[in-house]
This record gives C-alpha cells, sequence and structure tokens, in this order.
C-alpha cells in the first residue's frame, strides 16, 4: 500500500512540472528552453559585492590610498600577532618579508629562489610577481579570523607597509591607485612569472599549443606510492592535533598526534577511525574544541603547548582561583589584550558570538582539559 502510494504521489508531482513546463512554454511563444525565463539578471549592488578581484592590469582596483605609517598601525592590531611585527615571523605562517636585495629590484628576478642558493626559506615578497596579488588576497581574506573587515585605506596601508619592510618604498611613501602602476616595476619578483604556457594565452583552447610539454609513459607504473615523510618527535602536536583539523570529507590522512608515532608507513592499512574524542564539553553540553576550531582559536593557541599565544592549559593555571574568571575570559576573548603573557598582542574576536565566548571561557576555568 505504501509503495502504491509513493508511486502516486511521485505520478502527481511528475504532472505537476509538466504542467508548469508546459505553461511555460505556452506563455513564451518564441519557443525558447522552459529555463530560458528563469531566474532574474542580478542588480548592480549584487555584482559589485561579488565582483571584487584585482587583476595584474589593476582592473578592478577601487580608488583610494594608504600610507605607510597608516599600513603600520593597522598590522600592529591585527596582523603581527601571526605574521610578527615585521613580517619575519614563520611560527604560524611562512614568513612574508625577506630573502630579496636591492639587486634584485633592480632585475625584477629574486636571486634567492635558484636552486643553488639554498635559500632555507620561501617568503611572500620573494616569490610574488604582482602587487595587485598582494592588494586583492588581503583584500578578500584578512585578518584570517574576519575576512573583508579592512577598509580600502586600511588595505592600501598594509599594502605599502609589507612593501616598505622589503625596501621597495620609503617609510613616508603613501600608496594609492594613481601610483600603484610605478610600484609594480619595483616588486622584486616582477620578471620572475613566466606566460610560457597555454592557460595564459586568451584563446588558448584553439591555439594548439599544450599546457605541458611532454609524453604520457604509462609503463612500468608503480601500483601505489610509499610516502615516508613523517612529522618530527619534537613537531607532533606543535599546533595542535591534526586529525582533529581534517575536513571530515573523502579519503583521510590525518593522524592523532597527541599518540606516538605510528610504525607501519602509509602504504600499509591503518585505520582511519577517528581518535576517542577528548573530556572538553563545557556550559550547556557544549564541545569546546570544536568550538576552538570554528572560531580559529587554534591558530594562536594549543591546548597544552604555546604557538603565538599562551596553551589553554597555561591560561587555566594562571589564573586558576581568580574570581569571577569566566567573565574575565569571555572580556579577553572579545576584546583583546597584551602584556599578561608577553608583549605580542591578543587582537579583539568581536565575531566570536557571546554563547560560544562563555563556552569557551567556561571549558578554560574548568582547566582545559
Amino acid at each position: 500500500m505504501k509503495r502504491f502510494q509513493r508511486t502516486v504521489r511521485a505520478a502527481a508531482v511528475a504532472a505537476a512540472l509538466t504542467a508548469g513546463f508546459a505553461g511555460a512554454a505556452h506563455a513564451n511563444p518564441a519557443g525558447d528552453k522552459p529555463w530560458a525565463n528563469m531566474g532574474r539578471a542580478p542588480t548592480p549592488a549584487e555584482i559589485k559585492a561579488w565582483d571584487i578581484d584585482v587583476r595584474p592590469d589593476f582592473k578592478g582596483l577601487p580608488k583610494g590610498s594608504g600610507s605607510v605609517k597608516h599600513g603600520e598601525e593597522v598590522w600592529m592590531a591585527k596582523c603581527a600577532s601571526c605574521h610578527g611585527e615585521f613580517g619575519e615571523s614563520n611560527e604560524v605562517f611562512t614568513p612574508i618579508v625577506g630573502g630579496t636585495t636591492k639587486k634584485d629590484i633592480e632585475t625584477g628576478r629574486v636571486a634567492n629562489l635558484h636552486v643553488d642558493k639554498h635559500y632555507p626559506q620561501r617568503t611572500t615578497l620573494m616569490k610574488v610577481s604582482t602587487v595587485s596579488t598582494l592588494w586583492d588576497y588581503i583584500n578578500r581574506a584578512m585578518p584570517w579570523n574576519a575576512p573583508k573587515s579592512l577598509s580600502v585605506q586600511d588595505v592600501y596601508g598594509v599594502v605599502a607597509y609589507i612593501l616598505h619592510l622589503g625596501d621597495i618604498v620609503p617609510e613616508d611613501f603613501v600608496l594609492s591607485d594613481q601610483n600603484i602602476a610605478e610600484v609594480q616595476k619595483r616588486m622584486p619578483n616582477r620578471n620572475g612569472m613566466t606566460t610560457d604556457h597555454g592557460l595564459w594565452l586568451p584563446n588558448y583552447a584553439f591555439s594548439g599549443k599544450p599546457d605541458v610539454k611532454n609524453t604520457r609513459c604509462m609503463n612500468n607504473c608503480p601500483v601505489e606510492g610509499d610516502i615516508k615523510s613523517m612529522l618530527p618527535e619534537n613537531m607532533r602536536d606543535a599546533h595542535g592535533n591534526l586529525f582533529e583539523q581534517q575536513r571530515l570529507i573523502g579519503p583521510m590522512r590525518g593522524w592523532d598526534t597527541t599518540k606516538p608515532p605510528r610504525k607501519e608507513t602509509l602504504t600499509q592499512k591503518v585505520s582511519m577511525a577517528a581518535p576517542a574524542p577528548a573530556a572538553a564539553a563545557a556550559a550547556g553540553g557544549a564541545d569546546a574544541k570544536s568550538l576552538l576550531a570554528k572560531n580559529a582559536c587554534t591558530a594562536c593557541h594549543g591546548v597544552a603547548n604555546k604557538i603565538v599565544g599562551p596553551g589553554f592549559n597555561e591560561v587555566a593555571a594562571k589564573h586558576k582561583g581568580k574570581a569571577d574568571l569566566e567573565a574575565y575570559l569571555v572580556s579577553k576573548i572579545k576584546g583583546g589584550g597584551q602584556g599578561v603573557f608577553g608583549a605580542i598582542p591578543m587582537p579583539p574576536q568581536p565575531q566570536v558570538s557571546d554563547a560560544d565566548a562563555k563556552a569557551i571561557a567556561a571549558w578554560i576555568a574548568a582547566g582545559a582539559k
């Protein structure tokens, strides 16, 4: 009986859809496809909100300006905690500044990128070829806990400050849409980008020039590779449990880095079951560790180890027994602070909801376990 009812309902839905399409076709004597009249053209405001990219020819760059001084102020407040005061930190991300010289600015090619130089680390200014890339990425993605929150003046200023740190512009420089093309001529790696591939050509699909220049071998292919790279023991849990930071979609390679290293290689059959969840329930039954990941807290804080800021265990131990501790922690989470655990400031986190801040504060106050 139930199967019959489902069949009847499906037939009714199909009939309704057919009638709808037929009506659309009847209302469209030109004979267009039924879906031709679906939807609407986007409004100029909708296009403006979506179309924010800035091209290497600076098309899409908004009018405005920002000084090195203003950029330094924004940097210290919102960027230094992850990138260091001079863009040199590699604690959380790859350094932004370093590895370029005045000679590179003259030639447009960074000498330290040569294989025989063995320069220890690639920085942003070593690799990036166009200043528009800096502007575009900072505008759309920074700061990473509040992307798109910087004003146009802020973005111009931060880019100017980075360029000044790389000796590309002087200390009193004001970067603007009027002079950014001239600044492009001083980018250390401006000549390091190749256009010798098919994808760069406007009509590459019809040019006959392939994007790669090789032939398929298809002989003696290994059935499965043997991945032997593993985390050094002293770095296994430096940035938190890697398994908990993996998206639970598709094949998993994450490993519980709170446990000792596994003995088998990745090509051997290894159980990928998630580790038993830690007892991290906070007020209202909320999982505090999931809230930490959701609000990007683990980018700067480990549970038991310092990253940029102190570990949560250290915070709990330092303030143990403090009156109104939960309220104090909520104020620090939302308002930021400096000086309690050193000179590096913690920027305010106004995007964290009150409920999340209270749950995280309760978990820390309980010992951060």
